[in-house]
């Protein structure tokens, strides 16, 4: 399938894009529709009517007049000037997702500009010609300045790309593509660095990432509860469902799947050894289904905001208006990643007391202390819990809201700002983190069912512990976990855990 700039993109077609899953072209009838609000844009000039960032300067110089013939070189310098980004540079995938979102930004025939501005992002695109993006600079207003400044330098032959993988400066990659840059005019500069596309970009690549946590998390949260000898009876739908917030019901419904037919849960189902399990158990469904509910709070604001024209000014060609407005803003995404991280350091923080259960022979129901066969010569999975807890705790570090904060800048111009660019880095940086937290569980819960034997698992986590296993070996003498954790946290992320499962039990929810 094409996805194609002009149509309604979903959440979907920006992962496939940026992942390099799907083609990207042209909608039909894309340049005529960018034609009327690009022809007021050229009235605008030639009428020498006052409108911000076409015939005026910008932020606090707003109110410097700029002559026709110096336009062009305004659109040009405002790209140039506003490329102060530093740090390290975004992945790929980001930058594919942000080029697609800038063009998707200029489909909608509201911002102005050329149609060749369109064609050559999605023509960078399509040959994998992807600008080097500092992480760091951008406030979230108006919209990622700095990094969407990088993202345009190529346009117009400056800054640096990776063509195919290789690291050339721009001028060199256009030369070996036949390009020649591109000459910005009136409005150009200003609408290619206005407005939210990094935040975006990164926010939704890693939504994708943590609504996959939330199928691994309950996989691996029934492989622990079973190990644990817990019991699931927590879990029917007549006890969740007296409760009506829709996210536990999806949990528990994964849960009973994975946990039907289990050996080791019946084994013990009539059993009183206890009354009840811990909450990290038991609550379960209560509380990866509440981060399952925030996360669609996150994804209906994401995809609202796929669906919106973020530019300033905005070029009402059917009215004759070219109007300034906040459009750029990006307190609605910031807020929304900010929600992110914390769902995302949540799912390692139940985990993280999840694993520490299955490590203590005073909790975990029977199994050897820190699950090795030998305690004490060896020392097993004591130092992997140790590894979550550093994860968890510097989650928690991550979690302060940057969409609290606000620095004035633009000599008071631009007095508040919402952080929304850091909210978006955070918040992929505590997915990881949280990634190889539930890697560990996912380790020490396949380690503490193998100790169950001969007692066999349910088939949906035993599936589990089969995909565990092609990843790391049973632990029987101490070796280094970092690369087991590490393998662990790739069948996560790549969603061979889940799909493993599914094979056995059928789709989770």
């Amino acid at each position: 399938m094409t996805i194609r700039v002009g149509d309604r993109l979903t959440t979907a077609d920006v992962v496939a894009v940026a992942t390099g899953g799907e083609d990207v072209d042209l909608a039909a009838g894309l340049a005529d529709q960018m034609e009327p609000a690009r022809r007021l844009i050229e009235d605008v000039v030639a009428s020498e009517r006052t409108v911000y960032g076409v015939t005026t300067g910008f932020g606090y110089l707003a109110n410097v007049r700029i002559s026709a013939p110096e336009t062009r070189d305004l659109q040009r310098d405002i790209v140039l000037s506003h490329a102060t980004g530093v740090g390290d540079e975004l992945p790929e995938e980001v930058v594919r997702a942000m080029l697609l979102l800038k063009a998707r930004t200029f489909g909608f025939g509201i911002s102005g500009v050329r149609f060749e501005l369109v064609r050559r992002l999605v023509e960078m695109l399509q040959h994998e010609m992807h600008p080097i993006v500092p992480s760091q600079g951008s406030l979230g207003a108006s919209g990622d300045l700095a990094p969407l400044a990088h993202l345009a330098l190529p346009l117009i032959g400056r800054g640096e790309v990776r063509l195919r993988g290789e690291r050339l400066d721009s001028a060199a990659a256009l030369r070996r593509l036949g390009w020649e840059p591109l000459e910005l005019t009136y409005k150009e500069g200003l609408s290619l660095v206005n407005g939210t596309e990094g935040m975006l970009a990164l926010g939704v690549l890693t939504l994708h990432r943590v609504e996959r946590l939330a199928c691994a998390a309950d996989i691996s949260g029934a492989m622990t509860l079973e190990a644990c000898l817990g019991t699931d009876q927590a879990f029917s739908q007549a006890l969740v469902g007296l409760r009506k917030h829709p996210g536990p019901l999806l949990s528990a419904a994964n849960l009973r799947k994975l946990l039907a037919g289990s050996e080791i849960v019946a084994s013990h189902r009539e059993s009183e050894h206890l009354v009840q399990d811990a909450y990290s158990l038991r609550c379960i469904p209560q509380v990866h289904g509440a981060y399952r509910d925030a996360l669609s709070y996150v994804r209906s604001t994401f995809e609202a905001e796929l669906a919106s024209a973020i530019d300033n000014p905005s070029v009402l060609a059917h009215e004759g208006v070219v109007g300034s407005a906040g459009n750029f803003h990006g307190e609605a995404l910031a807020l929304a990643l900010d929600h992110l991280g914390l769902v995302a350091t949540g799912f390692a923080t139940i985990s993280e007391r999840r694993v520490a259960r299955l490590v203590d022979p005073e909790l975990n129901n029977g199994l050897p202390a820190f699950l090795t066969k030998d305690p004490g010569r060896r020392s097993g999975f004591m130092l992997a819990q140790y590894t979550a807890a550093a994860l968890v705790s510097e989650n928690r570090s991550l979690c302060f809201p940057a969409s609290s904060d606000s620095i004035p800048t633009s000599a008071g111009q631009e007095d508040h700002v919402s952080m929304g660019m850091t909210s978006a880095r955070k918040a992929a940086q505590i997915t990881t983190n949280t990634e190889r937290a539930l890697a560990v569980e996912a380790l020490a819960a396949a380690q503490g069912l193998d100790l169950r034997h001969p007692l066999k698992p349910g088939p949906g986590t035993g599936a589990g512990v089969r995909a565990v296993r092609a990843a790391s070996r049973e632990l029987d003498e101490d070796r280094p976990l970092s690369g087991d954790i590490e393998a662990t946290r790739r069948i996560i992320v790549e969603g061979t855990l889940q799909r493993s499962v599914e094979t056995a039990v059928g789709p989770l929810s």
